[in-house]
């Protein structure tokens, strides 16, 4: 379970990296761009407060496969509702069949705000999964994740 923890959270510091070191057109590494600072919610380290959510498998995973599948449309469009209002930055599942289930990280910086989201969920709602909330500091090039992802996606979830 560690290791999967650890594994998952340098998953997400290497993703992290990877969408800072992105350039905005005509940019030079190093060049401030205060309209992007103010617009992401930067702070001068180009930082910026989060929650995020662990989904884990909740006690009630029962069910048939067209009720499961039911719950499972009803997560992905309550996904898109909080990642289309900027409430949600990255988020999706682990590829393996363990307790994690997956990651959200919320555009609030605190967990009250965050706990109010995560019950708007019909799979928590329902008990399929739990949710652990811890607060967090990252980049605010995570901003950019839902436009830029839009871009690369040529189907919808």
């Amino acid at each position: 379970m560690m290791k999967r923890l650890w594994l998952s959270l340098s998953l997400l510091v290497l993703l992290v990296s990877m969408v800072s070191s992105l350039s905005v057109p005509g940019a030079q590494a190093g060049d401030f761009n205060p309209e992007l600072a103010a617009q992401t919610g930067a702070d001068d380290y180009g930082m910026k407060s989060y929650v995020m959510a662990f989904l884990k498998a909740g006690p009630n995973r029962e069910g048939t496969e067209a009720k499961k599948a039911e719950l499972q449309r009803a997560h992905l469009d309550n996904i898109k509702r909080l990642a289309d209002e900027g409430l949600l930055v990255p988020a999706g599942p682990f590829l393996d069949d363990g307790v994690l289930r997956g990651i959200y990280i919320f555009n609030v910086a605190d967990i009250d705000t965050a706990k109010k989201l995560t019950e708007s969920d019909p799979a928590i709602q329902a008990g399929s999964l739990v949710m652990e909330l811890h607060p967090w500091y990252g980049s605010a090039a995570l901003m950019q994740i839902n436009q830029l992802h839009s871009q690369l996606a040529r189907k919808g979830i």
